[in-house]
């Protein structure tokens, strides 16, 4: 897709990240994030369980994650979803991600549309990597994420309940459709 077959898009991309990031008298939440991540462990297949919606994610189910460490100590980074059904072909954006902590390896940048990054903070982690909670923004945005589609209902109160001690509001989550599979993909 080049930026001349479709100005509008990139047009109404540009608009809305200006908006979430620009647009806002108050300074953005300082986010905790956890201590120490052990990067090649967390690489691989993440399930979006529940995010806080925003404009670019709107209509989408069956999202995932997927992380790749390169050679370089880059991230390739992977978003996965389809449009509207789950019965709808799945689509792929592709990005990069670096990681900007290095002593705890918990704060990243990814870039999924160039020249915008975004931060990636991660805010509280499973100790067995079975689930973990990313918060950019000062917490405006915020996803659970799992390595299975879903995650049991008292496992998603506790995490509800950590991501309410870091200050924000759980009750923002919306739960993102996902297959009844219990596939965890590649």
């Amino acid at each position: 897709m080049t930026m001349t077959a479709h100005p509008r898009l990139y047009a109404l991309l540009l608009a809305g990240l200006v908006a979430l990031t620009g647009c806002t008298h108050m300074p953005a939440q300082k986010l905790h994030t956890v201590s120490r991540l052990e990067l090649p462990r967390y690489m691989g297949r993440w399930w979006v369980v529940s995010n806080i919606p925003n404009f670019l994610e709107n209509g989408k189910v069956g999202t995932f994650d997927e992380y790749a460490l390169r050679p370089d100590g880059k991230i390739d980074v992977i978003f996965g979803f389809r449009k509207e059904s789950l019965e709808a072909p799945e689509k792929q954006w592709k990005g990069l991600g670096w990681v900007t902590d290095t002593a705890s390896q918990a704060e990243w940048k990814v870039r999924l549309f160039w020249p915008f990054t975004a931060d990636y903070l991660l805010l509280e982690l499973d100790p067995d990597y079975q689930w973990a909670v990313v918060g950019s923004n000062g917490g405006k945005l915020l996803w659970v994420l799992a390595r299975q589609r879903s995650l049991p209902d008292a496992v998603y109160r506790d995490i509800q309940d950590r991501i309410a001690r870091q200050g924000l509001d759980p009750s923002k989550l919306v739960k993102v459709p996902q297959s009844a599979s219990t596939e965890t993909g590649p």
